[in-house]
């Protein structure tokens, strides 16, 4: 080896050994989503409470909790906080200089455990050299000072302030969190998954576990007609018919035809409230009538599809079959029907399509994977998906591991091979991924599979025995509706059963978890989202606000750095608009998993005291306008 090449492999060594030696960057993980973007983006923008806790740590003994809440908001929301400022009062050069000041030291602490290089490829080009000057500005001799004062008041003079506070409010929210992980349920139920989506595809670095509400739209992309019936009905379940029709282009004018010709009112199926929008009559009947042609759609495509997947173990889903003289045998029990809309059935056939709703699915399927902006988002749902992910000694996965009563996996035979556990999991993901490959084929093997995740009883996504639309529909008895859950919920609270779940994906660290989504946790009922003696984290804590009646809260979020892990607790957020008008932040309460008491942790502390120390000498300095700038 010569000479060259071998001082370049020894720089190389010593740049990684160095690299190593930084302090954690944040991983974000938050999960559940359902719709909900102005909560999503207010914790995003926010980082669950890390940008506070930095600007406390910067300020609490020379601004005041008023000025610290202003200067939090006007990172989170720069344009609209600047906006608002400048309506309430007239900003003064001295405000813009000292704001400027007061960033600047915000976004050196927050990027302080990033190498130069990777700072400098997060900068925005307009200010890129001004700012790589500014931000290394605790590495300055007395000397520069005025050099520092001339850029920044330079920036104010020529009327650039309000854009370069922008900028560097953007890039402490870009800092602060190194990794973001979504764990699953992006769509459903919340108005506004294609603007959660958009955000998403614009962020710096983030990966997704695919959830069961985001399975059935990619399912409905890769050609499942089954999995389309089901996004369908549900949009209408929760009167968000307008999600397909404006936000993707989907033209629903026959289906609202067909629907209102052909079904009556039926109050079990008006849909639900709108927390955005109040619903014009109109749109509720449609909602109310699609939901009905949809369902009963819905249970013709799935019958169709159980009977073609003898492997699924189904066959106790099929009961249009079942019915007669207004009543149906459910697991050999007689139950009276309510709620009926079965005119479109023929009961020679019952699980048959009638022409017009073959037309109607075929243009809806055909509709739905042509929509450049749906396709667009469902293709980095796809690239940056999985169903679970190993992170960080860490396990992601958004449903559960399907396990038996005993603890063991439980197990599938596909084409004679019998799966579980990892393999079962691994083999449902590359079937995921050929169907969506093959779109043009909607009755194969790969396609039924990932309907199979929406609601099959060894589904890693659905964690039940078997999903109860149809009873919940039109029997009255409520004993009917109930989902059993598959025995990993009550497992999962066992340690040892954990540790041999992190054990069979290889996963062996003693400081491992998983880290898991899907099922609400009941706050408000005494449960913990910190189960099995720490092995165990639930962060779905309800996002949505159809489940905040039973959580009590508005949501888990969790971190994870050089100082361990934290567990967020977020009260209900209220509206964006309000939320900036008062300051008023979600995070509730912060609940510590673990500590990593490592030298890192001392590396972020000496940097931050540093940092404290240059706040309080700018603050002198600014008080005794030492430092104010000059007319």
């Amino acid at each position: 080896m010569n000479n060259a090449r071998s001082n370049e492999l020894i720089a190389e060594i010593i740049n990684l050994e160095a690299i190593l030696n930084l302090p954690k960057g944040t991983e974000h993980f938050i999960s559940d989503l359902h719709g909900e973007f102005e909560a999503f983006n207010h914790i995003l923008r926010n980082g669950s409470g890390s940008i506070r806790d930095k600007v406390t740590t910067l300020f609490n003994q020379v601004l005041s909790e008023e000025q610290i809440d202003e200067l939090c908001f006007l990172i989170y929301y720069p344009e609209e906080k600047i906006q608002s400022l400048t309506v309430q009062q007239s900003l003064s050069d001295n405000w813009w200089f000292e704001t400027i000041n007061h960033l600047l030291i915000v976004v050196r602490f927050s990027s302080s455990k990033y190498t130069r290089s990777k700072v400098r490829k997060a900068l925005p080009q307009t200010y890129a050299y001004i700012l790589e000057e500014l931000i290394y500005q605790y590495d300055e001799n007395t000397n520069k000072k005025a050099y520092y004062k001339q850029i920044i008041q330079k920036i104010i003079d020529l009327g650039e302030g309000e854009r370069f506070i922008t900028d560097l409010a953007y890039l402490t929210q870009r800092f602060v969190i190194d990794h973001l992980h979504v764990i699953g349920d992006i769509f459903d139920r919340g108005p506004y998954p294609d603007k959660i989506m958009d955000t998403l595809i614009g962020y710096h670095s983030l990966d997704i576990q695919w959830g069961n509400h985001d399975i059935i739209w990619l399912g409905a992309m890769s050609g499942s007609k089954a999995c389309l019936a089901n996004v369908l009905r549900i949009c209408a379940r929760y009167g968000n018919l307008d999600l397909l029709e404006d936000a993707y282009g989907i033209d629903l004018n026959l289906l609202k035809s067909y629907s209102r010709k052909t079904y009556l009112d039926n109050s079990q199926f008006m849909p639900k409230k709108n927390p955005y929008r109040k619903l014009r009559i109109s749109e509720v009947t449609d909602a109310m009538k699609i939901q009905q042609s949809m369902a009963i759609i819905q249970e013709k495509l799935e019958g169709q599809l159980i009977k073609r997947r003898p492997e699924f173990q189904m066959d106790h889903r099929l009961l249009l079959d079942k019915i007669s003289d207004n009543q149906i045998l459910v697991d050999g029990q007689p139950y009276k029907l309510v709620n009926s809309c079965f005119q479109t059935i023929d009961w020679c056939d019952p699980y048959q399509l009638s022409e017009e709703e073959e037309m109607i699915v075929n243009d809806l399927m055909d509709q739905f994977q042509h929509a450049k902006k749906l396709k667009q988002q469902m293709t980095f749902l796809v690239e940056k998906g999985s169903l679970y992910l190993s992170y960080n000694h860490n396990l992601l996965i958004h449903g559960c591991i399907p396990l038996n009563k005993d603890s063991t996996f439980q197990s599938m035979v596909f084409n004679g091979k019998c799966y579980a556990g990892k393999s079962l999991l691994d083999f449902f993901e590359v079937n995921i991924r050929q169907a969506f490959e093959e779109p043009w084929k909607s009755e194969d093997f790969s396609t039924d599979i990932v309907w199979y995740l929406w609601c099959g009883e060894s589904s890693s996504l659905f964690g039940k025995k078997a999903m109860k639309t149809f009873e919940r529909y039109f029997i009255e008895d409520s004993e009917t509706h109930v989902e059993e859950k598959n025995s990993y919920y009550d497992l999962r609270n066992n340690a040892e059963v954990c540790q041999r779940i992190l054990k069979a994906f290889s996963i062996t660290d003693s400081d491992a978890h998983i880290i898991n989504g899907h099922t609400p946790v009941k706050l408000i009922k005494g449960e913990s989202p910190i189960k099995a003696a720490g092995k165990m984290i639930v962060i779905d804590g309800g996002f949505s606000k159809s489940y905040q009646k039973i959580t009590g809260i508005g949501g888990y979020t969790l971190l994870y750095n050089s100082f361990g892990m934290q567990l967020a607790a977020h009260k209900p957020f209220s509206d964006k608009k309000t939320t900036i008008e008062n300051n008023d932040d979600i995070i509730s309460t912060r609940q510590i998993v673990d500590r990593q008491l490592t030298r890192l942790k001392v590396k972020d502390t000496t940097i931050g005291l540093s940092l404290i120390n240059e706040t309080r000498k700018l603050n002198q300095q600014l008080s005794h306008n030492k430092l104010s700038p000059s007319k």
